[in-house]
């Protein structure tokens, strides 16, 4: 019998999320961010169910290669761009649209010999200060572009650094505007923060009373609201949003300890038990992706049921508190389903931005962190 451990990808839920997306920018195309192999998905599971996007944005460029195998004749965006002149000859055999953030792109464009014009999506940093031409300089990496033989569509784009959080969209969004006036092409604003936050933007009418302008963002780029992630998690939920786990991490009971009082638990003795308890072992570990930062309190569900974890995490196994099942009269041992995220076979949800959260990280980490030996299913629908 192989080890339990599962992770198990949702497509329905991937559908759900993607129609999300959909209905908070009702006007824009969106694109299915499926860069780290679909935040650990894997792409080619994740692909029928996100065939209905209207393109997909990823960085690296054998997995754009493997997106053209999946017969994907649609857009396909590299979000980081090119990173050397050769990669321009793949962009143009697979007809990639790419980003361009720095003049050595553009230097790259000029230098090469193509019959097919590229559509680029030329991107302004508008203050995140990564990636992106700043405000002052924008223009004229536009006209250097628009003046090449080898561009054909000029699009516009940038990243919000805080659609997340209290400070929100407008100082960029203002920056955005401020540079990009009057320039024609497509625009792409939206990440999943701002698609779910400030893709509507309230306004004040000039009678007073609130009137609702729909953000100018011809694409918008759903990453990890796909996948059923709350970008503002712990200020909104997944459900808050009515997103659906992608993803479910499960594993089983493969023992059973009885603790007394004093009783310690795993490596460092970490945990010493203040009562008699039972605590169950988890076949999951780091090396399986688990955060071995997880402390005492994350949350688990065995059976179902919520509990937490105590001591802790080890390479192959956790042990898990069985307090809440007793007191409950739930009679479980070895073999009882344990849920590190996601959905349990009883209906109940656990969600990865919880998980995380008490880890001190977020769920993207989590979810592209699942480690190789860890089997992968494909659930119903």
């Amino acid at each position: 019998m192989p080890r339990p451990i599962l992770a198990t990808v949702h497509p329905e839920a991937l559908r759900h999320n993607l129609q999300r997306a959909r209905d908070c920018a009702p006007d824009a195309r969106v694109w299915a961010v499926v860069k780290a192999n679909a935040y650990g998905h894997g792409i080619e599971r994740c692909f029928d169910a996100l065939r209905s996007a209207d393109g997909f944005a990823l960085l690296d460029l054998a997995e754009a290669e493997r997106l053209r195998a999946l017969d994907w004749r649609g857009p396909v965006l590299l979000l980081e761009g090119v990173f050397e002149p050769r990669d321009l000859e793949l962009c143009s055999r697979l007809h990639l649209w790419h980003t361009v953030h720095c003049t050595e792109q553009i230097d790259w464009l000029a230098a090469h010999k193509t019959q097919v014009p590229h559509r680029v999506f030329l991107k302004l940093n508008s203050g995140m200060n990564r990636l992106g031409f700043k405000p002052a300089a924008f223009r004229a990496a536009w006209a250097r572009l628009n003046a090449l033989p080898q561009v054909d569509e000029i699009s516009l784009m940038t990243h919000f650094s805080d659609a997340d959080g209290a400070r929100g969209i407008a100082h960029q969004l203002a920056a955005f505007e401020a540079a990009t006036a009057d320039l024609p092409g497509e625009r792409s604003l939206c990440n999943s923060a701002a698609i779910l936050r400030h893709a509507a933007v309230a306004l004040k009418s000039r009678s007073g009373e609130a009137a609702t302008e729909v953000l100018a963002s011809d694409w918008v780029r759903s990453g990890i609201a796909t996948y059923g992630g709350a970008p503002d998690h712990p200020n909104r939920t997944a459900a808050d949003w009515n997103l659906q786990p992608a993803m479910t991490l499960s594993s089983r009971l493969i023992g059973v300890q009885e603790l007394e009082t004093g009783d310690t638990v795993g490596y460092g003795s970490a945990f010493t038990a203040d009562r008699p308890m039972r605590v169950g072992v988890v076949a999951c570990g780091y090396a399986d992706g688990y955060p071995r930062h997880a402390p005492t309190g994350t949350p688990i569900l065995v059976d179902g049921v919520r509990t937490r974890v105590v001591g802790r995490v080890s390479m192959d196994m956790i042990t898990v508190d069985l307090s809440p099942l007793d007191e409950a009269g739930h009679a479980c041992g070895v073999g009882e389903e344990v849920v590190l995220w996601g959905r349990s076979e009883s209906g109940a949800v656990l969600p990865v931005d919880e998980v995380a959260h008490a880890a001190g990280t977020i769920s993207y980490e989590l979810l592209c962190a699942v480690a190789q030996r860890v089997p992968f299913a494909a659930g119903e629908g």
